[in-house]
């Protein structure tokens, strides 16, 4: 079996290597103020859909510890009611604001953790390998990566807020993965 790594992803090591043609899959678009939800459903390689796609918010006033505490217990909700068999993470990139990314990183480790306590099977991917992976450009925009969804999920509208858009084509990436894996075994 081909590494997940080789195939620019990243394991958890609990069980990503282990395909299942009937998936339900969370992506997650970690953020401190808005962070986006996006699940799809896979009963084969060639069938994805959409069923739901949210925003978990924080209000800008609130200390951090509150606003990580928020995420923490409507992530850990949310997981408990969906019972994803894998969940798709965004792994962080450097940016320019350094206040901003240390705020995202606070909470993608507890997005990271709250995942972890229901033993969900993990994958990351970087920007550059979601875009990759979904458009097959590494370097495609925004309204590039949202056309590929609407044909890939069969949507009638682009979904919205972006960070939800963002999460489900974190799904999609995970699916797509797994469709990878299947071939590899």
């Amino acid at each position: 079996m081909q590494d997940p790594k080789q195939q620019g992803c990243q394991s958890s090591g609990i069980g990503v290597e282990t395909y299942n043609p009937r998936m339900r899959i969370l992506g997650i678009d970690p953020g401190l103020a808005t962070i986006g939800l996006g699940v799809i459903e896979s009963d084969s390689p060639s069938d994805l859909r959409a069923s739901d796609w949210l925003t978990i918010t924080t209000p800008a006033g609130l200390p951090l510890q509150d606003r990580l505490g928020e995420i923490r217990k409507d992530l850990d909700v949310f997981v408990r009611d969906l019972r994803p068999d894998l969940v798709v993470i965004e792994r962080l990139f450097f940016a320019t604001n350094a206040k901003s990314a240390l705020d995202v990183a606070h909470a993608r480790g507890v997005i990271l953790l709250t995942v972890a306590e229901h033993h969900i099977p993990i994958l990351e991917a970087t920007p550059l390998q979601l875009k990759l992976g979904i458009t097959g450009d590494g370097k495609a925009d925004k309204l590039q990566m949202q056309t590929m969804l609407l044909h890939m999920l069969q949507l009638q509208e682009i979904p919205k807020p972006d960070d939800a858009a963002d999460a489900l084509a974190l799904a999609v990436y995970g699916a797509l993965q797994q469709n990878a894996l299947a071939y590899t075994m």
